[in-house]
């Protein structure tokens, strides 16, 4: 029979002791990562689709480990999860970090529940689960954070980029762009076209300028 007198399920037992030990640490690195990604790394940076990532691989590396350590893992099935996340550093630089993201949240949760066993409680499977689920759906659309994105553009009016003439040039650049910016950056300053490039910032979620953020704000002419 699938259901067992002795409380268990397929061999495996509903509860055991380390549940309370998984509730801990889990509580321990969400406060943590909380602390270091939410309020080190956002407050800075306000970049939501990183906040996403760094929490949600956070947990399903903690998860990993968690459960790992508990199985007796040869060196077969050690070759076989590298050859597994392998497949993260394959082709992938047109797939969005979010995407990117989703994937190996998927690949670890299979892993995990694959690789369950008599020493891993369906109470602790049902917890990792369903943690993963809850803060997935959270970052999703309760935790409603600022989305800051970032866009480089050409601006020729250089004679603003004077520190003490910031004011103007916030004004020129928002009547110009129809944007609300937070900040500007200046990088690369072009004396002889009179141009120089503009790094700057505003609320991605409410407002859409251009395509996709610039990852990598200020390029060097060859």
């Amino acid at each position: 029979m699938l259901l067992k007198s002795d409380n268990t399920l397929l061999g495996i037992s509903y509860f055991n002791n380390d549940f309370y030990s998984l509730l801990f640490r889990m509580i321990l690195n969400l406060v943590v990562l909380t602390l270091m990604i939410r309020f080190l790394y956002y407050q800075k940076a306000k970049r939501k689709d990183y906040l996403f990532t760094y929490y949600l691989i956070g947990m399903i590396t903690f998860f990993l480990c968690f459960g790992l350590k508990k199985l007796d893992i040869d060196t077969g099935m050690g070759l076989g999860l590298f050859a597994i996340f392998s497949i993260l550093r394959y082709r992938t630089e047109g797939i969005e970090i979010k995407e990117m993201t989703y994937l190996f949240l998927v690949i670890g949760i299979s892993v995990v529940n694959a690789l369950s066993s008599n020493k891993i409680s369906l109470a602790e499977m049902a917890l990792i689960n369903g943690v993963l689920l809850l803060i997935t759906f959270g970052l999703e659309n309760l935790w409603l954070l600022r989305h800051e994105t970032r866009k480089v553009i050409t601006y020729e009016r250089i004679d603003l980029i004077k520190p003490e003439r910031y004011a103007e040039m916030m004004a020129d650049v928002q009547e110009r762009t129809g944007l609300k910016i937070n900040r500007i950056v200046v990088g690369k300053i072009d004396f002889l076209r009179d141009s120089a490039q503009l790094l700057i910032f505003f609320d991605g979620d409410v407002q859409q300028f251009g395509s996709q953020p610039d990852e990598m704000p200020f390029q060097n002419d060859n």
